[in-house]
């Protein structure tokens, strides 16, 4: 009996799945697809690109030599030394919460990061269109010091790289800003717990 009970309801198990599977035929009105096919329309599109231009080295050399990112601050050729030194201590101007209904730090709180931590890179920037700045960043120590991180607030990075053999990165109008930058070349490093920057007149050939 149990047999009977069990294959009963195999059986039904199986209509039931061939049921779901019949073509039930349609139902309301249908319409032909009228999208493009999307592979037929990307080959289009590629078809229409002149790919000897798109990847023609010389314009794309011409492009990253160009390029100047949107932000960065010209500065001055120092017209003597210069040494001053930087707090960057920064005081909250809204309170902060402490998720529990109360405030952790309150507006007006001044934290300076320097008293807690210690930057081993020395910051150096030059004008990188200035060919005088270019020489005597080559003639200073500071070209053989593995710790200067090298910034450009003007000129073409990739020539700077090319000429001097090593990384050169973009600074920006905040990075001035906060370093009260007037003229390059300048020089910054931590001294304890302030950021001492120091700017060389052009006329100093070496350091």
């Amino acid at each position: 009996m149990k047999k009977v009970f069990i294959l009963a309801v195999l059986s039904s198990l199986l209509l039931a799945q061939a049921a779901l599977c019949a073509d039930l035929g349609n139902i309301g009105a249908t319409y032909p697809v009228v999208e493009r096919d999307a592979l037929a329309e990307i080959e289009e599109r590629a078809k229409a690109v002149d790919w000897g231009k798109a990847f023609d080295p010389k314009r794309t050399r011409e492009r990253i030599q160009n390029y100047r990112p949107e932000g960065m601050e010209a500065l001055p050729a120092a017209r003597k030394d210069r040494v001053f030194l930087v707090d960057v201590s920064y005081t909250l101007d809204f309170d902060i919460p402490d998720g529990r209904g109360g405030i952790l730090y309150p507006r007006g709180f001044s934290f300076n990061p320097l008293a807690h931590v210690f930057l081993p890179n020395v910051l150096l920037v030059i004008d990188g269109g200035d060919e005088r700045q270019i020489e005597w960043f080559k003639a200073s120590s500071y070209a053989k010091d593995s710790r200067v991180m090298l910034l450009l607030c003007g000129g073409s990075y990739t020539r700077v790289m090319e000429k001097l053999k090593r990384p050169a990165f973009y600074t920006d109008a905040r990075t001035v800003k906060r370093f009260q930058l007037k003229a390059v070349p300048a020089v910054i490093v931590q001294k304890g717990t302030v950021m001492e920057v120091r700017e060389y007149a052009l006329d100093d050939k070496g350091q």
